[in-house]
């Protein structure tokens, strides 16, 4: 018989190592214990949690006394996610007989239900919390979330993103308690929580909406599924009530009397919180935007009534991050989802909805507004920036544990950069040029001329830079004629082309450079006014 004694000295070796790579963090740290046994997709299974978080400006060491120690419950989580080597975790706080007992956790209000995201495709790690921070910044209750590093079974698991998950609390997603015995009057009219979404993962039971998506030729529908009440603990009643209700908000969307203030779609939903959410899928280009992971909640008629829609959820393939269905094109709307044949397709709801000029004009004035402070480049730079610098030394740590830079990871769109700090600087890029596509392509007028969106801070801007086949120029200008000259470094011309600026502002060029061999080239634009140059690299 083979001795197994130096299987048993590797296991505590690597297990000695991970240890000594990791020992403290500017980060909290969450150590989790299963007590041997692997975590299941379903159902949860008893660990133990300890979090260590000490006060502001102190780092956080393995053996510091924990701020929570008690029993979990904890699964794995997510849907296509699931696939991936890191895991993310659902996870509740349970008391000794493991029940479920509300605890504040990392500053968060008290509650049960808790979710480990492991953004494992996102190689920024702030995708999710992004979206999160720019519906909080509108005003809407969105996930608070904490960056972390993890330990499960003395194993390094790297940083997540430790958050709230979406469920019915005075905290949280705030409509009234529903009970199996309401159903009649006003409680049966709130609240609920629905979504539209995949039925794998957590998905359940529901209702097919008779209205059909946008696209919808291989004969998609749309499916609602129960949130809150649950789908074993709604009634019929309750069942037929929101049913009812959504499809009377559709029947008026889709009617002629569509844009009626009285009886039209505004009977039915609260139409700023359809804009603002309107705006988070488009800025961040997301992929799964409308038709997936998208949660809808009613009040109860007699203190809130109308249909809300969010909180915001799933955009970590949003953000360019996602190689399929016009997720890796800078241009586009999120809601015009291109590719028809696939199962989860958007509600004709976003189209009819930009066909009110009532509507469009509201959206373009929010957005107009929204670009001067929490939407605008500046409050993005800044953000990217806290988030670099808060993760400065962890993301090392996770990039060991995990060597994905520079690799693909499914979707992500080429290239691939090869450091966080080139992941940060691609996405900052990125997000400079999709606001100011839509500034320049977001329908609608706001007739508010004290609200200007704020310009593009450099003068030139070219994504992506280094590039291969395409590159988008931006440069914001008052001049009529928009000159663009591209030469090598001696002078030489290669091309150059005169276009007529359709309106003020930014101007955005996509140009084709297939043809150009690769090295360094200038760029230089001439507006009428003023001519600048700017370097980029043809790989």
């Amino acid at each position: 018989m083979k001795s197994c004694f130096p299987v048993i000295l590797l296991i505590i070796f690597n297990l000695s190592l991970n240890a000594q790579v990791f020992t403290s963090s500017d980060l909290p740290i969450i150590i989790i214990d299963t007590y041997g046994h692997e975590i299941p997709d379903d159902p949860k299974i008893n660990a133990g949690m300890k979090i260590i978080d000490n006060a502001p400006g102190e780092r956080n060491s393995l053996t510091d006394a924990p701020v929570f120690d008690g029993p979990i419950g904890i699964e794995i989580r997510g849907s296509s996610s699931q696939l991936f080597p890191k895991k993310s975790y659902g996870l509740e706080t349970w008391d000794a007989e493991s029940n479920d007992i509300d605890v504040s956790l990392l500053g968060m209000p008290a509650e049960s239900d808790w979710i480990l995201n492991a953004n494992y495709t996102d190689k920024t790690l702030c995708r999710n919390a992004l979206a999160y921070q720019v519906s909080q910044n509108m005003g809407h209750y969105a996930t608070r979330y904490k960056f972390v590093e993890v330990m499960i079974n003395e194993d390094y698991k790297g940083i997540y993103l430790f958050s709230e998950k979406i469920k019915r609390n005075a905290n949280r997603v705030d409509v009234a308690k529903l009970k199996g015995d309401q159903n009649t009057g006003d409680p049966l009219t709130g609240g609920y929580i629905f979504k539209i979404d995949k039925t794998t993962g957590s998905g359940g039971d529901g209702w097919t909406s008779d209205f059909p998506p946008a696209a919808h030729s291989s004969g998609q529908t749309i499916f609602f599924q129960y949130e809150y009440p649950k789908s074993e603990n709604i009634t019929n009643e309750q069942k037929q009530y929101i049913r009812n209700y959504v499809n009377d908000f559709e029947t008026a969307l889709a009617g002629p009397d569509f844009a009626d203030p009285e009886n039209g779609f505004r009977k039915y939903i609260i139409e700023d919180t359809f804009i603002d959410y309107f705006l988070v899928n488009e800025v961040s280009k997301n992929v799964d935007g409308y038709r997936l992971s998208t949660f809808l909640h009613k009040q109860r008629e007699s203190i809130g009534r109308k249909l809300r829609i969010g909180p915001v959820w799933d955009y970590d393939i949003a953000w360019h991050n996602a190689n399929y269905c016009a997720g890796d094109e800078l241009e586009g709307w999120a809601y015009q989802f291109p590719c028809e044949d696939d199962l989860w397709q958007v509600p004709f709801w976003w189209e009819r909805l930009l066909q009110d000029t009532t509507f469009a004009n509201k959206l373009k004035c929010r957005w107009t507004a929204l670009r001067g402070n929490i939407l605008s480049d500046n409050w993005f730079d800044e953000y990217f920036d806290s988030v670099a610098l808060l993760l400065d030394e962890s993301q090392e740590r996770n990039f060991i544990r995990w060597p994905i830079p520079g690799q693909y990871v499914w979707p992500n769109p080429w290239p691939y950069p090869a450091t966080y700090a080139e992941e940060m600087y691609s996405l900052k890029a990125w997000i400079h040029f999709r606001l100011a596509w839509m500034d320049a392509n977001l329908p609608g007028n706001c007739y508010n001329l004290g609200l200007k969106p704020e310009a593009s801070r450099a003068v030139i801007q070219i994504y992506p830079n280094p590039a291969n086949d395409l590159i988008y120029i931006s440069t914001a200008g008052r001049g009529d004629k928009v000159i663009i000259a591209i030469s090598d470094l001696s002078g030489r011309m290669r091309s150059i082309r005169q276009f007529k600026r359709i309106k003020p502002g930014i101007f955005i060029l996509k140009k084709d450079i297939s043809d150009l061999p690769g090295g360094l080239w200038l760029i230089k634009i001439t507006d009428g006014n003023q001519t600048f140059t700017q370097k980029f690299i043809k790989q």
